[in-house]
């Protein structure tokens, strides 16, 4: 009887705890880790989403005091007030790579929309410019074809169109008859010898009745005026039916003017090619060379202004495309390429306009 009333007492003592352990609340559950928000999208390349007004395009050239980037700067000016835009001309003191990347740096700092840039060292440049396309700055290059980290690369013009300018002016100087050579700064200079190369096709698709050295079809000046006077001399008295010579570096043709005057040949023998209107003007109203030919910074900085307005303006590139600039109104795609672009930007300079350039 006792041990039945002793179990009855400890029962009874258990019930208030077994209530308040069933009168507990439960712990409350762990709140559930917010979701991360999904990335957004990239931006979609092409159009700003600025207002065209307030964009700001730079055009930086190898330098600011060099007379063809001077030129140049004139160019620009003149599509900063077609358009009412804020496009301007930006440049170091000295031709420098170093000099050039930092100014670069500089205009990404301050946030400008687009660089326009002819690269001292392309190679060089990449960095910077990966750093320029990163934010979102457009990027369009002239004469820096080697470029990856940019929108696009426009060029004056085709290589071997050049060169068949040249020799369309040495063939009207030459009455489109008589033995001829080519000269070039060396024969491992990619562009001069893409230059002869389509004068030298050129040639013999349109002006049958004349006839390229086969003795030396290809000399050297080694872009030295002396060496081309020197070179063409020896030509001449080698090959007395030598009637012309076609130059590709800047200082061919001047070299090759002094030889012929110095022979007595002039009106006999006959040269053109490339070069500046300034240091040539003379040789070209004394007739001692019948035609020089070049393209125009002024315009070459237009164009690529216009192109980085048109990636800006979110607008398609395609072959045929018109920059609206002289020279750049049906621009074409290199073959295989779908950044390199070239213009039909090619002048002739005679006596008659030489003095017209401004450098």
């Amino acid at each position: 009887m006792k041990k039945i009333l002793v179990v009855l007492m400890a029962a009874l003592m258990l019930l208030p705890i077994v209530a308040c352990a069933s009168n507990t609340p439960a712990a409350p559950a762990a709140p559930a880790a917010p979701a991360e928000p999904a990335p957004a999208a990239p931006a979609a390349p092409g159009a700003s989403d600025k207002a065209e007004s307030d964009w700001e395009i730079v055009v930086v050239p190898k330098d600011q005091s060099n007379p063809w980037f001077v030129r140049m700067n004139v160019g620009v000016e003149e599509i900063a007030a077609r358009t009412g835009l804020n496009i301007y001309q930006r440049g170091t003191p000295v031709i420098d790579a170093t000099l050039q990347a930092q100014l670069i740096q500089d205009l990404i700092a301050a946030g400008v929309d687009a660089i326009c840039v002819v690269p001292v060292d392309p190679g060089s440049l990449e960095p910077v410019l990966a750093q320029a396309r990163e934010a979102g700055i457009v990027v369009v290059s002239h004469e820096g074809a080697s470029l990856t980290n940019i929108d696009y690369n426009i060029e004056a013009f085709n290589n071997e169109q050049y060169g068949a300018f040249i020799m369309d002016n040495l063939a009207q100087a030459m009455d489109e008859e008589g033995l001829y050579t080519t000269m070039v700064a060396h024969v491992t200079n990619a562009s001069h010898n893409e230059w002869a190369d389509g004068g030298v096709a050129h040639q013999k698709a349109a002006y049958p009745n004349m006839t390229l050295l086969e003795a030396e079809p290809r000399v050297e000046s080694e872009d030295n005026g002396d060496v081309a006077y020197q070179t063409a001399i020896e030509l001449f008295t080698r090959y007395p039916d030598l009637k012309g010579i076609m130059g590709t570096s800047s200082f061919d043709a001047p070299g090759i003017a002094r030889a012929i005057d110095e022979l007595g040949l002039k009106g006999v023998a006959f040269t053109a090619g490339t070069g500046l209107p300034a240091d040539n003007a003379a040789l070209l109203k004394s007739g001692a060379v019948h035609a020089l030919t070049l393209w125009d910074p002024a315009l070459a900085g237009q164009a690529m202004a216009a192109l980085a307005l048109m990636v800006l303006r979110g607008e398609p590139v395609v072959d045929g495309t018109d920059l609206g600039v002289q020279g750049y109104n049906d621009i074409m795609f290199m073959p295989g390429s779908n950044k390199l672009l070239e213009g039909q930007g090619w002048i002739v300079i005679n006596a008659e306009n030489v003095d017209s350039f401004g450098f």
